[in-house]
């Protein structure tokens, strides 16, 4: 590409090809075209200045007293501002005169741009000579880069963002991360081809440096010597691969390091302490989380705010708004960064204890709140602390003596883990604290019934006996204590239900209901009302209709949201007792209306199995086999099986029976495969009869949500691999394989690696016709 038309102005020609950036050239045009001043901002590397000078370059034919680039880089000392400017602006001898009056005089009825690049070092008298400008010269235009906006009346903002990562790394012309990659590449080495087998690669070295331009032209410049698997491998010490920038650069502008030790400079001495402290954060946190864990030694609590904003205007902090809450985030690079600042402060220990102390307040707070108004709100922000629970939790266990912190964390987030479906994953945390704290304890005792109420969950019967047993050797040593005997009654209870014991489920489940009111639990009472609505329905005992309504009434009571639409779903289930199946479908259509919002798969799976049964009863057999399948892959996906919940097997298999007698077997059978083969959005719209027939995708697209290379991980995922071994059979790094998974996860919503195995199974055959992963 060749350099710009050269007019009036000293813009340079562009000596590499400017890559993509339509998006962010068209939003900038945008503001320049209705304000004096804009102000690009972001840190260093994210490519404002080559932004910048694209947009002043197609904006020449604007400005006919031209468009002038000053460059601030290299200025120490901001007195010397008026004077450099005047210089690039061609006015004469600096010693005639004042160089402020110099530039008035000159601006003043002129319709000129002028570039001031690089501002963040000399802000104050940027902004000074800025206004002064602007007010002298109504033609006058400035567009300014700078890490931090100038504070001037009238400024227009204009954060760069990273460059763009597609969700499909195939697809290398739609994402401008990895076309810059292999532009730059190809300049080191003329040989380099961008391909099918190494786009995923550096699509995934992209990814992990932010989208950040700077740090992508500093790894392509390693190909002289590395191939990009080489680069990705070595990405966890990336403030050492990425040291061998142009010579003709700055030397902020050579190395990563040096670009992010120039931000840390501009930094005031208790910003740069909060952002090593906040680097504890593994992804995003809200201000309350950083005035818990770094106020404190050095940072004063009523201060927290403001550093937070002023590394926010400096460009280190990210930031969103996510419902009624902003989240902050350090990007990858920078948190690493600020890591290990952290470890040579001796501060991490410390801020490791907070970090988890302030998550386990979280997840207690949920816990002591969770039958109330609030449900739905507290799933979601779990949800958005999961990974900071993670972090936590792998803290707490790996410090000598802190078996109990991870058992009184793990075992109060069961919440989130109903919220959630993360069954799965709560086990294993579970199983993990009770191995590292095998002594007797009320924590141990909580931890063992909320592993004991997953597994049942889960279909898991036989290990949910052995936790009801533990439960039970542990009352000698607690003293009896009420509460672990009133859980362990009511686990044990469940247990029964879930064998289809229903006179023992009955029995200790009325004993559980009576030592709840007693305690005046009402949550836990509604749970057992629930409990004990299911044994009816498969008893046909009519207390089943007292104990729905029951349970629905303390819902409503107590504005608990997600727990209402349990309690009509059991509703429901008794209406389908009676005989008055049209109704049932009614009040589980209601209930499954709020099933997603709290991510509750198991509970839509229950809605979807309830609603195939009136479907039969109504004479819809093709759609009752439909629903059907679209069950029994939600039970998967939630990590669960309908093998092994003894509550609902006697209506499936009847249900089941009698829709192969309508049906036939074949058309059963297709009908239930195009059940399963539903997304869990398009299973909830089919349910609730907002689309007229399922449409699955064809079996060659259902991989598409993934790439090659995800789908080759979900495959050894589904085959049992850790991310330790999938790293080593790709020939990748642990934090690669584990990335993958996360996004895996995140691209179809799931929350475990049993839900991505029991996916990869009903996708095998699709992925394998998408050919052999990148």
């Amino acid at each position: 590409m060749g350099g710009y038309v050269r007019g009036a102005g000293t813009l340079p020609a562009e000596m590499t090809r400017f890559i993509g950036r339509r998006h962010e050239l068209s939003q900038a045009r945008a503001l320049l075209s209705r304000g004096r001043l804009v102000t690009l901002t972001g840190p260093g590397g994210i490519g404002k200045t080559r932004l910048a000078l694209r947009v002043a370059a197609e904006a020449q034919r604007s400005f006919p007293g031209g468009v002038w680039l000053v460059e601030l880089a290299a200025l120490d000392d901001g007195s010397r501002l008026a004077q450099t400017v005047a210089s690039h602006l061609r006015l004469g001898n600096e010693a005639i005169g004042d160089p402020l009056t110099r530039l008035v005089e000159h601006v003043a009825g002129e319709r000129m741009l002028l570039v001031l690049d690089n501002c963040e070092h000399v802000l104050d008298a940027g902004a000074a000579l800025t206004a002064t400008l602007l007010k002298a010269a109504p033609e006058l235009q400035v567009l300014a880069t700078s890490r931090q906006m100038l504070g001037v009346s009238g400024e227009h903002v204009f954060p760069v963002p990273s460059m763009v990562l597609s969700e499909d790394a195939l697809s290398p012309e739609l994402c401008d991360a990895v076309a810059l990659f292999a532009d730059r590449a190809a300049a080191m080495r003329p040989d380099f081809l961008l391909t099918a087998e190494n786009a995923a690669v550096i699509h995934e070295i992209c990814h992990r440096l932010d989208g950040v331009p700077l740090a992508i032209e500093l790894a392509a410049a390693r190909l002289r010597a590395l191939s990009v698997s080489d680069i990705l491998l070595r990405l966890d010490d990336r403030f050492t691969l990425l040291t061998t920038g142009s010579r003709a650069a700055l030397p902020r502008q050579r190395t990563l390091r040096a670009a992010i030790d120039w931000s840390h400079d501009l930094c005031t001495d208790e910003e740069r302490l909060m952002w090593a402290r906040l680097s504890v954060f593994p992804d995003g946190f809200d201000l309350r989380a950083a005035e818990q864990v770094c106020a404190g030694d050095g940072i004063a609590p009523d201060t927290v705010l403001d550093l937070v904003v002023g590394l926010v205007d400096k460009s280190v902090l990210a930031h969103e708004e996510r419902g009624a809450r902003m989240r902050y985030w350090l990007p990858d690079t920078l948190r690493r960064y600020g890591r290990e600042r952290l470890a040579a402060s001796g501060e991490e220990h410390m801020l490791r204890e907070r970090h988890r102390d302030h998550y386990r307040t979280i997840a207690e707070e949920a816990e002591a709140t969770w039958f109330g108004p609030g449900q739905l709100a507290w799933f979601t922000r779990l949800r958005a602390e999961h990974p900071n629970f993670r972090a936590a939790l792998e803290f707490s266990l790996g410090e000598p003596g802190g078996a109990p912190a991870a058992l009184g964390l793990a075992a109060s987030l069961w919440i989130h883990r109903l919220g959630f479906g993360s069954f799965h994953e709560g086990r294993q945390w579970l199983d993990r604290a009770l191995a590292a704290g095998p002594e007797p304890g009320p924590e141990r005792a909580k931890a063992l019934f909320v592993d004991g109420l997953l597994a049942v969950l889960q279909g898991d019967i036989d290990a949910a006996d052995a936790r009801v047993a533990e439960c039970r050797s542990l009352g000698a040593p607690l003293g009896e204590d009420p509460d672990l005997v009133r859980a362990t009654v009511n686990l044990d209870g469940l247990v029964a239900l879930f064998r289809g014991d229903f006179p023992r489920a009955e029995r200790l489940l009325e004993d559980a209901l009576e030592r709840h009111r007693a305690a005046d639990d009402a949550g836990n009472a509604a749970v057992t009302r629930f409990m004990l609505t299911t044994v009816c329905a498969n008893t046909d005992d009519p207390a089943g209709t007292a104990h729905a309504e029951e349970c629905l009434a303390l819902c409503e009571a107590h504005e608990a949201q997600w727990s209402r639409t349990h309690a009509l779903w059991a509703l429901g289930l008794d209406h389908y007792r009676r005989g008055s199946h049209q109704r049932a479908g009614t009040l589980v259509r209601h209930a499954l209306r709020d099933k997603p919002l709290s991510h509750d798969q198991w509970g839509v799976a229950q809605c979807l199995e309830v609603l195939g049964w009136c479907a039969a009863a109504a004479g819809q057999g093709e759609r009752a086999a439909t629903l059907l399948g679209a069950a029994d892959a939600t039970w998967r996906v939630a990590g669960s099986a309908l093998t092994g919940l003894g509550h609902l097997q006697a209506g499936h298999q009847q249900c089941e029976a009698a829709l192969r007698a309508e049906l036939g077997d074949a058309a059963y059978t297709a009908a239930v495969r195009a059940g399963e083969r539903l997304t869990l959005e398009q299973s909830v719209s089919y349910a609730l009869e907002e689309s007229p027939a399922p449409a699955p995708p064809p079996a060659s697209a259902a991989s598409a949500p993934l790439t090659r290379r995800e789908h080759q991980v979900a495959g050894l995922v589904a085959e049992g691999m850790t991310n330790k071994g999938i790293a080593a059979e790709l020939t990748i790094s642990r934090r690669t394989a584990e990335g993958h998974v996360e996004h895996i996860l995140t691209k179809l919503g799931f929350t475990s690696r049993a839900q991505i195995a029991a996916w990869a199974a009903r996708n095998h055959d699709a992925g394998a016709r998408e050919g052999t992963p990148a």
